[in-house]
């Protein structure tokens, strides 16, 4: 019985995905080994020991999955000609996956001063697959995508930054190295219930992470450099947590009950250390129901009535967590810049295997459809 016990667990140590750089054990972390702007310890602690008054209350807008014409139009009611209270254009992020996304509008978004970030290729739908993942099969995810929106959206690769894993599945250091690996800075995958009042900040992975492992496995070695944006949960009417909105239960069904309850999770944040407050949902949340939209439409309304509170993506966050300013010195030196590398907009029929797919982007069309291993759409030698 022992034997059989013993070799069961060689063959499923040896299963594990194993991430391809030598990594080593993170050590614990302090103050004194890791300071900004560089690395931070995980921690509920306000960068540079500021108090929460002096700072402002950074709000993550972020949406999953494809960008289309339909839900560009809803993107664009919503959050056109908004600015910060320092007159900078707000920003929203979109995590993308690949299948029918227009890239021409994924273009328009980034022009118009919201973060593009990746989401894989494939969504593949099983969990399994994403907690087994290999660091080959990674690349192709997530390596492979940054090469299709770069070259399909026409957005400078120095542009995409983060990136978030379908069903928020970890495969343990496999995802933060992989996003080190191929140019990312940050990870906005790992949601935290335990770091929710007072809220878990950004933070490094160049020492152990003390933030709770809520769908493992999470990273034990350490990633010099590399930022985690940890999802602070919300919780419904019944106290039950959530990570994406439109996950959450038992929640008001009129929309100024959904307001209520939606400023109510924002001033756990805004009213303690002021943690960035996270909103991340999928916007079939809107076609659900419209009191969805109204509601978040009121909620985007109401959070730019408050001159302390900033809705920005998480690479801006990030930079301001590297050298933390208060609100009377001002949140940042200059609005962010873009550079618009232009957009000629064709769609393009292709094949993918034997399938016809049409495909919207920026530039001249692909000759079968890009996919895993083949990120240009070149033509099978």
């Amino acid at each position: 019985m022992f034997r059989i016990v013993l070799v069961t667990l060689v063959a499923a140590c040896l299963a594990l995905p194993q991430a391809d750089k030598d990594l080593y054990a993170a050590e614990a972390c302090t103050d004194a080994k890791c300071s900004s702007p560089d690395c931070r310890c995980s921690s509920t602690n306000i960068p540079n020991g500021l108090d929460a008054t002096q700072i402002p209350q950074f709000v993550h807008l972020t949406f999953d999955d494809a960008v289309q014409e339909l839900n560009y139009q809803v993107y664009d009611a919503l959050f056109a000609n908004r600015t910060n209270p320092d007159g900078c254009p707000i920003t929203v992020t979109f995590f993308l996956s690949h299948d029918y996304t227009d890239y021409s509008r994924v273009h328009d978004l980034y022009v118009n001063y919201h973060e593009i970030a990746l989401h894989s290729i494939t969504h593949e739908p099983s969990t399994d697959y994403w907690r087994n993942i290999t660091m080959d099969q990674l690349n192709q995810e997530f390596g492979d995508e940054k090469t299709i929106v770069t070259t399909f959206g026409n957005i400078p690769a120095e542009a995409i930054k983060g990136m978030r894993i379908p069903f928020l599945q970890l495969s343990g250091d496999n995802t933060f190295q992989l996003g080190k690996d191929i140019g990312l800075e940050w990870d906005c995958s790992w949601p935290t219930q335990t770091f929710r009042n007072p809220g878990l900040w950004p933070y490094t992975l160049d020492y152990k992470s003390s933030q709770d492992c809520i769908v493992g496995p999470c990273p034990e070695d350490a990633i010099p450099g590399f930022w985690v944006a940890p999802m602070v949960d919300w919780t419904d009417q019944q106290n039950i947590v959530c990570s994406m909105v439109d996950a959450c239960v038992n929640i008001p069904d009129d929309a100024d009950g959904l307001l209520q309850w939606f400023i109510d999770n924002f001033n756990v944040q805004y009213n303690g250390n002021r943690a960035p407050f996270g909103f991340y949902v999928h916007q079939a949340y809107f076609s659900a129901n419209p009191i969805h939209l109204e509601a978040y439409t009121k909620f985007v309304d109401y959070l730019q009535t408050l001159n302390d509170v900033y809705l920005v993506s998480p690479s801006q966050t990030i930079e301001w967590v590297k050298n933390p300013t208060s609100l009377k010195a001002g949140v940042r030196a200059e609005c962010p810049q873009i550079e618009d590398l232009g957009c000629t907009k064709q769609t393009c029929q292709l094949a993918k295997g034997e399938e016809m797919r049409y495909m919207t982007l920026c530039g001249e069309c692909p000759e079968v459809y890009p996919w895993l291993g083949n990120p240009l759409g070149e033509a099978e030698v």
